[in-house]
């Protein structure tokens, strides 16, 4: 396989998507673009405008206006990317805990997703990215050139999303965590599925490290940069 222009990367939550996408795309040079980001630029602009997250024919007018880019990092400030909407930064704006309190309403209206699915097929469209979400190889890029589906046992993911919430001083039970993630997997179920097309990684036990080398396998050759790594699926 060439090395791929497009790179999609899709699974359940806490399958480790973010940490793979943005380290394989920090190794390639290329765009690492997590979709969530534009529903968190459009829940901030509708906070702004004043609009009722559950006003379905306001937000999806309001979509519909925005002009949301992501682009590499413009500022040296710990950011992975810069998020622009309507040419205003506003990366660091759409993680205040306000947006995030309304992100998933805004988010679940069919005419609001598809407008942000046409938005994100722009970016993809002029390559060198690394596309993390649900429904990327789907949906979002069903031509990309090379789709991953990340999967991990539920004890597994648990367990790494207890760490990253320990990291934040908050401590929750196992099961509690393992019992939530078990619900969004059957939320997402509709649109949390593997193209036909897509290379499935089971990262039980895999180092990200070992994760980024297993995906260059598919399209490098250089076994010396690649001497980790473990193929499955």
């Amino acid at each position: 396989m060439r090395v791929p222009r497009t790179i999609a990367i899709d699974g359940p939550s806490a399958a480790g998507k973010s940490t793979l996408g943005a380290l394989l795309a920090g190794a390639l040079g290329y765009l690492y673009f997590d979709t969530g980001v534009m529903y968190r630029a459009l829940a901030l602009a509708a906070l702004r405008a004043g609009i009722d997250p559950d006003d379905e024919a306001a937000l999806t007018e309001l979509a519909h206006r925005l002009v949301i880019d992501v682009t590499p990092p413009t500022v040296a400030d710990g950011r992975q990317y810069t998020v622009l909407v309507d040419g205003e930064d506003v990366t660091w704006a759409i993680r205040a805990p306000e947006v995030e309190r309304i992100v998933s309403r805004a988010a679940r209206f069919p005419a609001v997703r598809r407008e942000m699915v046409r938005q994100q097929q722009v970016i993809g469209r002029r390559g060198q990215v690394v596309m993390v979400g649900r429904d990327i190889g789907t949906v979002v890029m069903p031509d990309a050139d090379l789709k991953i589906y990340l999967q991990a046992s539920l004890d597994e993911r648990a367990r790494r999303r207890a760490a990253d919430l320990r990291r934040r001083n908050i401590d929750m039970p196992l099961e509690q965590i393992a019992a939530a993630l078990a619900e969004r997997d059957a939320l997402d179920a509709h649109v949390s599925q593997p193209a036909a097309d897509a290379i499935v990684l089971v990262n039980d036990g895999l180092t990200p490290d070992e994760e980024v080398a297993w995906v260059l396998r598919q399209f490098i050759s250089d076994e010396h940069a690649l001497e980790s790594g473990h193929e499955h699926g």
